[in-house]
């Protein structure tokens, strides 16, 4: 397992009591004599060194200490493992006691993961209750339980056409008329013209043209926007397969004249390359995906990762909320926290202290990162984000509160009122804080996943006739259990929506 101190985690959590009260810390407790919280977070950067990670900690603890008489052990883990370890860890008796559900909120209450903070909120994180509010609490909220705060942080996304800028000037393309993905159709016809050689449009993943993301006013229902099984459509609560809706017939036939006139890359159903890597490449034109960031700064931020091309963004439909758009990052509780009190009272401090949060993030001032007046930061000379003795840089949208971060230099600050707006203003499904329960339709949700995956990247991407394979794919789905699906996610809604609206 990556991270620091990990054979001392596995042989003992150190169990400290600390006393609360008005008088400095420092002058009630011998030294170690503050509880410990482990805080495990998913890091995007390298892992820094268990040296880098203890100053780091230091510092944090010079604050915590006093402000709540807890110190602080931190373990970052590689977000491709994250989920893996924080399980293995939980299941071996590893001291863990703060983590976050990574996309995947009702396992991790399901399995025991988390703990039933309730009774403990209003206490120990009052501050960061009040700051998430009523309506986003809803949805870490389950049976009447909370299991924690979702991290506060632009959640609403917005379906744009990132493309390479240097086109759509050559041609004089309008990119403020294209306003859905169907508008998309003629600018992709253009290009193709003028450069054969060029694939107007590539996957943002295998099998996914961004169809998904663009089908407007959909909530999916604890399901992954790639594989829905049981959806509400706009203002309805009726529950339905999505598959057999007119939407997707609509999307489908839009992807098959797509790829019939050569619009999109030809094996979008199959390839293993992701949009980054093949904007990167001088003969590829746009891709589709969903950011909730504003058109300007979404393209800024991913130049450096798609060959350092200019890129232009455009918005082409309206940001939708629902439970899952919120609660995905939730940070929880162990349930096999021994100081559960001391974790909350931490977990606070992330969404709410500006020096920890930061810290957290950027490490120290001076030595990984400097800041101007402004507080804009950047590396220090000659060094970048692998080269620094800690940052946790790239992980900024996933913990705590992103609105107090430090921002990178070159990022617009008027951007946040934006994103903060979003999430304010978004159309909200009428089943938020809605979660499914899978349990009795495990089966089928296995059955169905397989002939998902088996149909749904060809008629997505446009390699398959949906006129001959969408109904082979919609009778496999009733073959494999949909129906049932649906039925257990509408009673369930209905059971919902009378006790909660």
């Amino acid at each position: 397992m990556k991270g620091k101190k990990v054979v001392s985690y596995f042989m003992a959590a150190v169990l400290m009591t600390g006393i609360c009260g008005s008088v400095p810390a420092a002058e009630v407790h011998a030294e170690g004599d503050y509880e410990k919280v482990v805080y495990a977070f998913p890091s995007f950067n390298n892992i820094p060194t268990e040296e880098s990670i203890a100053s780091v900690e230091e510092a944090i603890n010079e604050i915590t200490r006093e402000k709540i008489n807890v110190e602080v052990d931190l373990m970052p883990l590689n977000i491709a493992e994250y989920t893996q370890q924080v399980t293995l860890a939980l299941q071996g008796g590893e001291a863990v006691d703060c983590f976050m559900s990574l996309g995947d909120f009702n396992n991790c209450v399901s399995t025991g993961m988390a703990a039933d903070i309730t009774d403990l909120v209003d206490t120990y994180a009052p501050e960061t209750r009040d700051l998430i509010g009523e309506e986003w609490m809803k949805t870490t909220t389950k049976e009447g339980a909370v299991y924690g705060f979702p991290t506060y942080k632009p959640v609403a996304l917005t379906p744009m056409v990132v493309y390479k800028q240097k086109y759509v000037d050559e041609l004089g393309i309008d990119m403020s008329k294209v306003n859905s993905i169907e508008d998309l159709t003629d600018v992709l016809r253009k290009v193709k013209e003028a450069y054969p050689d060029i694939t107007p449009l590539v996957p943002v993943n295998s099998g996914e043209t961004g169809i998904m993301q663009a089908a407007g006013d959909v909530d999916f229902l604890s399901d992954d926007y790639t594989s829905p099984k049981g959806v509400l459509m706009g203002e309805s609560t009726e529950v339905v397969d999505f598959y057999s809706t007119d939407r997707f017939k609509e999307l489908c036939s839009l992807t098959r004249t797509w790829y019939n006139e050569g619009l999109i890359m030809k094996d979008a159903a199959t390839t293993t390359a992701a949009a980054a890597e093949l904007m990167s490449a001088d003969n590829s034109f746009c891709y589709v995906a969903a950011y909730s960031y504003p058109e300007a700064d979404t393209a800024a931020s991913l130049e450096a990762q798609c060959g350092n091309f200019k890129l232009g963004a455009k918005i082409i439909g309206e940001a939708y909320l629902d439970t899952s758009s919120v609660n995905a990052l939730t940070w929880m509780i162990s349930s096999t926290s021994k100081v559960p009190e001391a974790a909350l009272k931490f977990l606070n401090l992330t969404f709410t202290d500006k020096e920890v949060v930061n810290l957290i993030i950027y490490g120290i001032e001076g030595r990984d990162y400097v800041k101007d007046a402004e507080d804009f930061v950047s590396y220090p000379e000659g060094q970048d984000a692998s080269t620094v003795p800690y940052t946790a840089q790239l992980s900024c949208g996933v913990l705590g509160n992103f609105f107090i971060m430090y921002p990178m230099a070159g990022t617009n600050k008027e951007s946040l009122d934006w994103e903060l707006e979003q999430n304010k203003e978004a159309k909200t499904s009428n089943a938020m804080g809605f979660s499914f329960n899978s349990s009795s339709v495990k089966t089928e949700y296995t059955a169905v996943a397989n002939v998902v995956s088996q149909y749904l990247p060809g008629l997505q991407c446009g390699s398959v006739d949906p006129e001959t394979e969408l109904p082979k794919f919609i009778d496999a789905l009733n073959s494999a259990g949909m129906g049932s699906i649906v039925s257990a996610k509408q009673e369930q809604l209905d059971t919902w929506m009378a006790e909660n609206k």
